[in-house]
Order: structure tokens, then C-alpha cells, then sequence
């Protein structure tokens, strides 16, 4: 049976906290995992653009994935399908409209280029925390192509004509890989395609990039992307039809990542099934991470099981290309019996909440001993005990609180909800895998 939140009033406000499981054996368990949402809500931006309908199967439900429909269909895409099989029908053409971005990254990012397109204006808002979210960069290169834009963050109003030239573009995309992916997504459907130039600090996520760079040539749409990848600097998109897929989406491996760290901070053993050989997914490194840190990863026919050490070790990791990993990986750190360093990571400042100060005050709330550095976290052995755990509207934040929990009793997390934002039955995954553990 779930267990009941707790529930106290901060500021005249309802805040709901919920009891973090908390098991005294290892936890063995297999668990299957909905969608990836980086690959549903790229597809769906593609089948958007499609010159005919498109299918996605296995397409991920939830809040991130539903606002992006929402928006697609708020621009006059016709999105058929209440499960994981999605039917997308693109418009003759864009429509004028009002998107809801809510909290998420990729709609913020991903749907203005393709408002350009639309024959009048698009109004864009979303949720209080994303209005502190840059958004400069993405409607700074629009405008140097000719769109005209209202504000330069949420909200913000996208004059739309029904086309846009395209052309030669310099950003400086170092604050999120997205920068680059929102521009390539729609490219193909400027008139001159278009050839992004980035300029600055490391870009991160760089497995992200390369997934959309994957996803245009499926829909044989033609990308130049440099060629050494340690040196990113400039991609092309030539202009051309966009290709209707069917595409079939991963299992979200990020969203994995809390399932396989309760494998290795109870010394159990957890199974996912359906996992990829072969993937740009970024949350395939914590096969990685968790070998590093003395756990066990094999793959066989399709299934990654992870088996946990007896005593977790400490990690001095580079996270720049995987920084949605951090959450995950700084709870680990949490419970290894030796220090860790997480590098690389400055940019995680702007992503949901700045991540490197959430988890550093959370961590050390619960008598951890935590330091947020320049690029990053050092994270010292220390004896945890219960306490609340906020979230600050996060995912990962209330998922990493969730892995902690499963050896700190008393830790008490606040709005375990907001999951709903890519895995919207976590909490019944997560005590369906503890099951008689528990």
C-alpha cells in the first residue's frame, strides 16, 4: 500500500511531503520503463514538420511530453492517441496560438523556431520557475535570422509569417545543448536551411546534440556536424523536405538511473529490460559511473542488471556531457565511504533549480558535507540522518531524495509530484520495485 504524505503549511501554502521508502535488505527487482522524453518530444517536433503523418511508438506520457504536444497542436498539428502510439498529422500550415511551456526545457527551446513558421503571432508562457530560465540565446538567433519576437524570456510572443529565411547563425550555446537542437529540429524548413556556429565555453550535453543529428538523418534531412567531437563548433542543416518516420523511442535511460543507484546503495540487484545496445542517450554513462564507483553492470539479450558493492566508493567524475546524471550520481556520492568530486557542471545552475546549490543545501540538511564549487560539487563521507528533503519543483531532485531515503530513515520528500515532469509513476515504480522489501 502507498504511503500516505504528510502535509504541513508553508507561507499559507499546502506542501505536501512524502514518507521515502526505507529498506533494511538488499532491493531485487526487474523494472520496465516508459519512453525515452528527449527522443518523444524531438519526434514529435520532427513529425510536426513532416511532409506526412508520422507514428511514434513508445512515445513517453508525461507533463514535459503532454505540454509538447499541446503546444504542437496549439500551432494546428493534428496528435491522435491517448497511450505510448501517437499518430501526428502536420498542418498544411502553422496557425497562430498560445503555448503553455510549463517547466519544460525542450518546449521553451524546441517550439519557437518552428512559431516562426506559423502564419501569426504565438504566445509562449509557462510555469513561475521558468521564468527565470534563459531563454536569450535561442530568441537572440532567431531574431538574427528575421523573426520578430516580443521579450527575451517567458513570456514572450513569436510574430510568425509562414517562413523564415534561415541562414548563418553565432551563439553562444554554452548554457544548454538545447540552444543548438531547437535551431537544427526546424532547419530543414528555412528557406536556406541554416548553419549554427557556437562560440563560448564548452557546449554541455553534447549527447544530446548528437541524438537530434541522429533523428534529422533518419528523416533524411542532410547535417554537416563537426567531425571531431571534442571540438564542437559548427553545424549545417541544408534546406528539404522532413521525412515521416515511425519512430520507435528507447526506454528513457535517464529516468532508469534512480533504479539502478537502489541497486547499488542497498548491495541488491536491479534489472532493466529493453536496454540499447547501442544509444545517444546520455543516461547510458551510468553503466559507467556506477562500475566506478564497485558496482556490477552486464548486459545480456537486452536486459542491464546492476549489482551492488558491498560499500559504494567515491567518484572524481566529468559531467559536463551528462549533467542530468548529477542528481543521481551526487546521492551516491552521499553514501560512499570516501569523497567524490563532480566537475563540469556549472551549467546546471539554469536548468529546473540551480542543482548545484539544491543539492548542496539538501544534502547537508541531513547532516551531510557538502561544497559547491566554481564547475561543480565535492562531496565528503558523513553520517546522514532523516529530515525533509525539498525538491524546489525539480524531478531529479525529488528522485535523488528518493535513493537517499532508501538507507536514511526519516527522510521526508517534498512534492514527490513534480516526477510527473517525465515519469509520472514513479512513486508506484518505485514501491513496486521495493515490494516486500519494504
Amino acid at each position: 500500500m502507498a504511503a500516505l504524505p504528510s502535509r504541513v503549511i508553508w507561507d499559507d501554502c499546502l506542501v505536501t511531503f512524502w514518507p521515502a521508502p526505507h529498506v533494511q535488505a538488499p532491493v531485487t527487482a526487474t523494472v520496465t520503463l516508459p519512453g525515452s522524453k528527449s527522443i518523444t518530444n524531438r519526434a514529435l517536433i520532427l513529425a510536426a514538420l513532416a511532409d506526412q503523418p508520422s507514428t511514434i511508438s513508445g512515445a513517453l506520457r508525461s507533463r514535459d511530453t503532454n505540454l509538447m504536444i499541446a503546444a504542437l497542436q496549439a500551432l494546428g498539428t493534428s496528435i491522435e492517441g491517448d497511450g505510448d502510439e501517437l499518430t501526428v498529422t502536420p498542418p498544411k500550415e502553422f496557425t497562430s496560438g498560445v503555448v503553455d511551456c510549463g517547466l519544460a526545457g525542450t518546449v521553451m527551446r524546441f517550439v519557437p523556431p518552428v512559431a516562426a513558421l506559423a502564419r501569426g503571432d504565438v504566445a509562449f508562457d509557462g510555469d513561475e520557475q521558468a521564468r527565470v530560465r534563459p531563454l536569450g540565446t535561442i530568441l537572440g538567433a532567431l531574431r538574427n535570422l528575421g523573426v520578430d519576437i516580443d521579450g527575451d524570456a517567458l513570456p514572450f510572443v513569436v510574430h510568425g509569417t509562414g517562413s523564415l529565411l534561415g541562414g548563418a547563425v553565432t551563439i553562444d550555446a554554452s548554457g544548454s545543448s538545447q540552444f543548438v537542437s531547437g535551431l537544427l529540429l526546424s532547419a530543414a524548413r528555412f528557406e536556406q536551411g541554416i548553419t549554427v556556429h557556437h562560440e563560448g565555453a564548452p557546449l554541455p550535453s553534447m549527447p544530446h546534440i548528437e541524438m537530434t543529428v541522429q533523428m534529422l538523418r533518419q528523416a533524411d534531412v542532410r547535417v554537416d556536424s563537426p567531425s571531431d567531437p571534442r571540438k564542437p563548433q559548427t553545424w549545417t542543416v541544408a534546406p528539404g523536405v522532413i521525412r515521416a518516420v515511425d519512430w520507435e523511442v528507447e526506454p528513457d535511460l535517464s529516468n532508469a538511473t534512480p533504479f539502478l543507484a537502489a541497486a547499488a546503495v542497498t548491495g541488491g540487484e536491479v534489472s532493466i529490460p529493453h536496454w540499447p545496445r547501442y544509444t545517444t542517450q546520455p543516461g547510458d554513462v551510468i553503466r559507467e559511473i556506477l562500475v566506478r564507483m564497485g558496482a556490477e553492470a552486464r548486459i545480456f539479450d537486452g536486459v542491464l542488471t546492476v549489482r551492488g558493492p558491498e560499500r559504494l566508493a567515491g567518484i572524481d567524475i566529468d559531467l559536463h556531457d551528462v549533467g542530468e546524471l548529477t542528481p543521481t550520481v551526487a546521492a551516491l556520492a552521499a553514501l560512499a565511504d570516501s569523497p567524490s568530486r563532480l566537475r563540469g557542471i556549472a551549467h546546471l545552475r539554469g536548468h529546473e533549480t540551480d542543482r548545484l546549490a539544491a543539492l548542496s543545501t539538501e544534502i547537508n540538511r541531513l547532516g551531510g558535507k557538502v561544497t559547491e564549487t566554481e564547475d561543480g560539487l565535492i562531496i565528503e563521507p558523513s553520517p546522514l540522518s532523516g529530515g525533509r528533503w525539498h525538491s524546489y519543483a525539480d524531478h531529479r531532485m525529488a528522485t535523488a531524495g528518493a535513493i537517499l531515503g532508501l538507507v536514511v530513515p526519516g527522510v521526508e520528500i517534498e512534492d514527490i509530484g513534480t516526477t510527473a515532469k517525465t515519469l509520472p509513476d514513479f512513486v508506484a515504480l518505485w514501491e513496486g520495485m521495493l515490494g516486500a522489501d519494504r
